[in-house]
C-alpha cells in the first residue's frame, strides 16, 4: 500500500509571513520570538514563508500565540488572519493534572 500525502494548507507560507511583517520582525527575530532560536536555523523561516517547508506542530502553535490568534486561524484556508497583529486571542492555560500513579479499580 501506498503513503497517502498529508494535505498542506495552502495558505499557511502566506499567513506565516503576515505574522512576521504584521509584528514588523526579521527573520532572526521572529525565530527568537518563537523560542526556537536554538533548534531551528533562522534560513528555515524563509522556508516556512515560501511555501517550501512546513512548521512542526509546536513551532505554528508559538505563531499562534505571538500573533495573538488560534491556531485555525493559521490552518484553515477559509479563515483570514486580522488586520493588526497581535490580535486579541489570550490565552488561559490550563495545565493537565498529573495522572495518579494506582490504578484505579
Amino acid at each position: 500500500m501506498g503513503r497517502k500525502a498529508r494535505m498542506k494548507p495552502e495558505r499557511l507560507s502566506e499567513k506565516l509571513l503576515q505574522i512576521r511583517n504584521g509584528l514588523g520582525l526579521s527573520q532572526p527575530q521572529i525565530l527568537r520570538h518563537l523560542g526556537f532560536e536554538d533548534l531551528i536555523d533562522y534560513r528555515r523561516i524563509s522556508e516556512f514563508e515560501l511555501g517550501d517547508a512546513e512548521p512542526p506542530l509546536p513551532v505554528l502553535l508559538q505563531y499562534a500565540h505571538i500573533a495573538g490568534v488560534h491556531m485555525e486561524d493559521l490552518v484553515d484556508d477559509e479563515l483570514d488572519l486580522p488586520a493588526r497583529l497581535p490580535g486579541k486571542v489570550r490565552y488561559q492555560r490550563v495545565k493537565r493534572q498529573p495522572a495518579s500513579r494506582k490504578a484505579k479499580r
